[in-house]
């Protein structure tokens, strides 16, 4: 199996490459030269056993199938994760489920991807000798996910990237208190999107990139979107009806909308994908209007892990709109970075569309869902969570059929303060993690400039040469 990059400037890679390296050389991301399909039969073991059987598949001759059965095996083991396993389909209506993706270590459904990346980095930095500098910019939710699978790990040193005060304060322990000395945390003077900018801008000089043996865990990793897509396939097999199967998915970045399209690709009977956005709706307003384009700053809202304005992902979809024309991609994000936008191409618009329906949810109508729930069915839902349930009654003159599932992709416990606002519950941490509040944090304060990111990693990166 053989990646290439969605600029179509980068010479094709292995698996593994793809996933040490994080983004492409030109600037593209990695998507594979070719789908390949998931049998019906591996859906019948555990959970880790779907995994090993997508992983074998995506990886090719990197990995045999012994390994990807042993690192699907110590990725979904469980010792570390709760009584319900990995991804819990409980029914709430007639023809609508919720996937409860939250029962990782970090008490988001990032973990999920991330346990699987910490071992494979292991395998392969162990296969080619190397060390890693690995750099996640955050919302609030990879950061935490990142510093669980990735702390102590003898070959990597991780640098976390967050917007000062944009997180909730649960969110930040988990990134700051890992008392791991290969864990850097890092809060910049800016929001998310400043975030990403300096981590793009870590990439595109490619000295710095190659001294510092760089890597990225955000969602432009590719394994990332492999490891998200199994869960879809799974849900869609747990659900009795043999239709197509109607994802609601909190989004921002659109990696977690992204898996549920490969899982389409590899066979599994997904339908629409409903993109639930918050105020900051680059994706809602692109499929409605036909043109990507930024504002200038992210609005702060009750779920801080959708305050994003360039949907990193949705290069990836843009790509296999476009027919997988790696110039046109290019081009379009060439006129982005000038601009700040761009007008998708009505034969690429209309296949979005025919795949993704979209809404964008407000605060109020956010507590106002997480309310409904409690008081309709006593469910506690984090505010992601809730834009979906929101968004999912906003869509009018749409062809959405049940099944439907509702993605829940943190625990409600990460947002207490949201959480009691709407529904008078102030819900407690599970047993563990009951001591984050009693752990000592270390972070380090930067502004939102590139040159200082770089000096910082300089200064404390093994990989360094």
């Amino acid at each position: 199996m053989r990646y290439i990059s969605t600029r179509g400037q980068a010479p094709p890679v292995s698996f593994l490459d793809a996933v040490l390296n994080g983004m492409a050389p030109d600037g593209g991301l990695y998507v594979p030269e070719s789908w390949p399909v998931l049998p019906a039969s591996a859906l019948e073991g555990s959970y880790a056993d779907c995994a090993a059987a997508a992983l074998k598949l995506l990886a090719g001759d990197d990995l045999s199938n012994a390994a990807a059965q042993e690192l699907c095996a110590t990725a979904y083991s469980t010792d570390r994760w709760d009584d319900e396993g990995v991804a819990l389909l409980v029914q709430i209506g007639p023809g609508e489920s919720v996937l409860e993706l939250f029962h990782g270590p970090s008490l988001s459904f990032k973990d999920i991807a991330m346990q699987l990346i910490g071992p494979l980095y292991d395998y392969g930095l162990k296969q080619r000798d190397r060390r890693l500098t690995v750099v996640c910019a955050t919302s609030g939710d990879t950061g935490g996910a990142a510093v669980e699978a990735l702390k102590n790990r003898d070959r990597v040193d991780l640098f976390v990237l967050t917007p000062a005060g944009r997180v909730s304060d649960v969110q930040r322990r988990f990134m700051t208190t890992s008392g791991a000395a290969n864990v850097f945390a890092i809060e910049v003077g800016g929001d998310f999107d400043a975030c990403q900018s300096i981590l793009k801008a870590l990439f595109a000089d490619r000295d710095f990139a190659e001294r510092a043996s760089l890597s990225a865990v955000n969602s432009v990793n590719w394994v990332r979107i492999a490891a998200q897509s199994v869960y879809y396939h799974l849900a869609c097999d747990g659900t009795p009806e043999d239709e197509d199967v109607t994802f609601v998915v909190p989004t921002g970045n659109f990696g977690d909308a992204f898996s549920g399209y490969v899982a389409k690709q590899m066979g599994a009977p997904v339908g629409r994908i409903v993109l639930a956005t918050n105020s900051n709706d680059l994706l809602t307003r692109a499929l409605r209007t036909g043109r990507y384009e930024r504002v200038a700053h992210s609005h702060a809202t009750a779920s801080p892990a959708m305050d994003i304005q360039v949907a990193s992902n949705f290069e990836r979809i843009l790509f296999e709109a476009l027919g997988r024309d790696g110039a046109e991609v290019k081009r379009l994000y060439d006129e982005f970075a000038r601009t700040g936008g761009f007008d998708i191409p009505a034969p690429a618009l209309a296949a979005l569309r025919a795949d993704f329906v979209s809404a964008s949810v407000d605060d109020e109508e956010t507590l106002a869902a997480m309310r409904d729930a409690y008081e309709d069915s006593g469910d506690v839902a984090c505010p992601h969570t809730a834009v979906g349930f929101r968004a999912l009654e906003k869509i009018e003159g749409e062809e959405i059929y049940a099944p439907v599932i509702d993605l829940a992709t943190a625990h409600p416990a990460k947002f207490p303060d949201t959480v009691e606002r709407a529904t008078g519950i102030r819900p407690d941490l599970p047993a563990k993690c009951a001591d984050l509040f009693s752990r000592s944090e270390k972070f380090d304060s930067l502004p939102a400039d590139a040159e200082a990111v770089k000096q910082y990693i300089r200064e404390r990166s093994r990989a360094w040469s």
